[in-house]
């Protein structure tokens, strides 16, 4: 076959849609392919997903990109993947005991209050607050609820694992069991001193730890798919998205737009030294080079705009927030604090919940749209704050990357060059990068294609008063927390 044929598969597993996408070597798009699914709430707070649908969606997004690029050889593959969703199931037939409970999902909040004495140990163990959005939890609740899955377990019946994990089980058919350590550390089950699961952690949220899979560098052998080509990365998405901007460096920093918003910066090969609000986590993992980096979640981005479009019918369609937005000089007065899974960083209140204040007979679906764009970039401010430190600039990607006005407003407030890449899919450009390292493709980071074309430095806005913003924001924080 011509090696011109010879290209690699990014294999995009996100919150709404999964997504495959593929490259030839020097990291130029040849197709993609992308199937969304469908989200359930079956409860207030509860947020699920069918793993099964995930998979039949992912295969299908597979296919078409496949397709669309000409059939070519896959020389390798890499899995990146929304991160803390997790799925129990069967071990002899990989059939789901449960929908897969969702990083969203807050029904573990009362749960973790009762282990409130526990906070400081998991937080020296892991890097993580005891929040819901981490997935011990959400795994013995679905053992404790599931009528005798408890027991199950025990006997070694069933399996537990990231959305990583469930896709590399189906697309070897049962032969790889695997994680990563980006992927491991955001469960609250893993030790980021000794790199493995912990006894005494699994203990204390009530996991079987038999039923966790083996943890690999994140670039390497996950196996080879049923259709024949070899899967040689996995890593969780925000992480995925630092190593596609290539901030292998010190420091070095960006922020996604996705559902959620994340901000990362490299912490090197030392686990950070812990800062209020603001978690520590694995990178990735090269070899026996660990890499760490210190992260601020924020838990409702885009998905506060997908509320405007599809639950108030505000918007036809996202990419309509820009012009309406910049149709008003402000947001009129008004402050959306969208906590509709509650505050990450720096809060961490699982109990806030979303609120519009500052209404008037005067407040149109402009001022609406235009203060949910100010309130992404302030949630982005006060993560910023929190981590502490100079940066001379903030690589961002992501859906909400796409919003010039959103970028504006996120310059203003920082004071730092905003720079967006040309192509906004980092994540699928860090899994193709780790894919290139796993199948020795490459031997070093540094000689990497970098995210294809030339990032643009955005500008703030003219006369925004940015110490205003700030302080309607800080005036109605506390209106949004301990709601539930």
């Amino acid at each position: 076959m011509p090696d011109n044929r010879r290209m690699f598969l990014a294999i995009d597993q996100g919150t709404t849609s999964s997504r495959a996408i593929v490259f030839d070597a020097d990291g130029s798009v040849q197709a993609i392919g992308q199937c969304e699914f469908e989200q359930h709430f079956p409860a207030p707070g509860h947020v699920e997903h069918d793993p099964e649908e995930i998979v039949q969606s992912q295969q299908r997004a597979i296919a078409d990109a496949l397709r669309a690029a000409g059939d070519p050889q896959i020389v390798a593959a890499g899995i990146t993947n929304q991160r803390e969703t997790v799925v129990v199931f069967e071990r002899a037939t990989g059939r789901p005991i449960h929908r897969a409970i969702v990083w969203q999902d807050r029904r573990t909040a009362p749960d973790l209050a009762r282990m409130a004495d526990h906070a400081e140990l998991v937080r020296a163990r892991t890097g993580l607050s005891l929040d819901p959005y981490f997935s011990a939890k959400k795994i013995a609740w679905i053992l404790d609820e599931v009528p005798g899955a408890r027991a199950r377990a025990e006997r070694g019946e069933l399996l537990a694992g990231t959305i990583d994990t469930w896709l590399l089980w189906h697309l070897t058919n049962g032969d790889t069991f695997a994680t990563d350590p980006s992927n491991a550390s955001r469960t609250c089950l893993f030790d980021l001193a000794t790199g493995d699961w912990s006894d005494e952690l699994c203990e204390l949220f009530d996991v079987p730890r038999a039923m966790l899979p083996a943890i690999l560098p994140t670039a390497g052998d996950f196996g080879t798919a049923t259709a024949g080509w070899p899967l040689r990365a996995a890593v969780g998405d925000q992480q995925s998205a630092l190593f596609g901007h290539g901030c292998v460096g010190l420091g070095d920093t960006k922020c996604t737009y996705g559902t959620g918003a994340f901000v990362l910066t490299n912490a090197g090969d030392t686990v950070p030294d812990p800062v209020p609000g603001v978690l520590a986590t694995v990178a990735w993992q090269l070899g026996d080079v660990t890499t760490f980096a210190r992260e601020g979640s924020v838990l409702v981005c885009g998905a506060a705009i997908q509320w405007l479009r599809d639950g108030l019918g505000v918007i036809a369609d996202a990419t309509a927030t820009e012009q309406l937005a910049r149709s008003v000089a402000d947001s009129g007065g008004i402050v959306f604090v969208p906590a509709f899974a509650g505050l990450g960083t720096p809060h961490w209140d699982p109990t806030a919940r979303g609120a519009i204040l500052g209404l008037t007979r005067g407040t149109t679906d402009a001022h609406l749209v235009r203060a949910a764009l100010e309130a992404l970039a302030l949630q982005i401010d006060d993560v910023l704050g929190a981590m502490g430190g100079t940066r001379s600039a903030l690589r961002v990607d992501g859906g909400a990357a796409g919003n010039g006005l959103l970028l504006e407003i996120q310059a203003a407030l920082l004071g730092v060059p905003v720079l967006r890449p040309a192509w906004l899919e980092a994540t699928a450009f860090g899994a193709f990068r780790m894919a290139l390292l796993g199948a020795g493709v490459h031997a070093d980071p540094s000689t990497l294609p970098a995210l294809p074309g030339e990032s643009v430095e955005v500008a703030p806005p003219e006369g925004l008063d940015v110490e205003e913003l700030r302080a309607r924001w800080r005036k109605a924080l506390p209106r949004a927390q301990n709601w539930a």
